[in-house]
């Protein structure tokens, strides 16, 4: 009988045909570093839309929910030690993927949960709002991490987020017991970050900020750090090495005048980052409140 070293992780999110975002990015990042993973689409498109129209393939919401019941009858269900999801086609899918994670945290208490809330950007939703909440509403409650951008956290917590403080309270706000924020108010000039909190840590990782990248990048960092953080890293390290993955791949695609984050050949900076990262420690509410 094969020995499960690492654990798997069910992986749900957009699958496209050409292209590294969505499950395309979680499960290549998730696999190199050593990560079976179980990859549940929620919608298949030929491309990102940002690339242009494409055609939308979805599930009848019915045959997505008896999908759901599958994975949670599954024989295998030992192997898995995380669940990551991401975009989803509508509510109804995100009311299904719920009561997965609601199962098997009942059948395993160890299970850790990340929820990247993929829902809109600088521009508002792109999602349907009954999309949005739900995500809010269901999953956000359940999740061990959560990887919203600034806009997303911002609108889930109905606030204006325009310091590091205030994406801080709404972070708090929120109550999952780990959140990381993308794009974060920089404090290095021309510069971008990633802000952790967590019961004991308020981290921001910084690097320079790089004009017209691809999509797929918070795909890329929601499961490069899950992967650091399910190896048992040190919750600063973890950071420090999944941003300056992200960074140093998105860095190389874009020299190579590349439209897509370039994986299939940068796939050692996945593992072993070269680029460098300038972290931060930022007053932690409990510190304050000790004082």
């Amino acid at each position: 009988m094969h020995e499960q070293q690492t654990g798997s992780v069910i992986v749900i999110s957009s699958h496209v045909v050409r292209g590294t975002v969505g499950n395309r990015a979680a499960a290549f990042a998730l696999e190199t570093l050593g990560f079976p993973v179980w990859a549940l689409p929620t919608i298949v498109l030929p491309w990102h839309p940002g690339h242009g129209p494409s055609t939308r393939l979805t599930f009848p919401e019915a045959d997505f929910d008896r999908a759901i019941d599958d994975l949670i009858r599954a024989p295998w269900l030992a192997e898995v030690k995380a669940i990551l999801t991401g975009y989803f086609g509508n509510a109804a899918q995100v009311r299904s993927v719920a009561r997965l994670v609601t199962a098997l945290k009942e059948k395993m208490p160890d299970l850790f949960y990340a929820c990247d809330p993929v829902m809109g950007d600088l521009g508002g939703l792109y999602v349907h709002e009954a999309t949005a909440i739900a995500i809010r509403d269901e999953l956000i409650p359940l999740a061990s991490l959560a990887t919203p951008n600034r806009y997303e956290l911002a609108w889930m917590a109905g606030a204006s987020l325009d310091s590091n403080a205030a994406i801080i309270e709404a972070a708090l706000s929120l109550g999952p017991p780990r959140m990381l924020v993308t794009s974060a108010v920089p404090m290095m000039a021309g510069g971008t970050g990633n802000l952790y909190l967590s019961d004991r840590h308020a981290l921001l990782a910084e690097h320079r900020l790089i004009d017209n990248a691809p999509n797929g990048l918070g795909d890329l960092l929601s499961s490069v750090f899950l992967a650091r953080m399910l190896s048992g890293m040190e919750e600063e390290r973890a950071l420090q090495l999944a941003t300056a993955s992200v960074f140093e791949i998105l860095a190389r695609s874009v020299k190579r005048g590349a439209d897509e984050l370039m994986l299939e050949s940068e796939y050692s900076s996945l593992a072993t980052p070269m680029a460098m990262v300038q972290m931060r420690r930022l007053m932690h509410p409990a510190q304050r409140r000790n004082r």
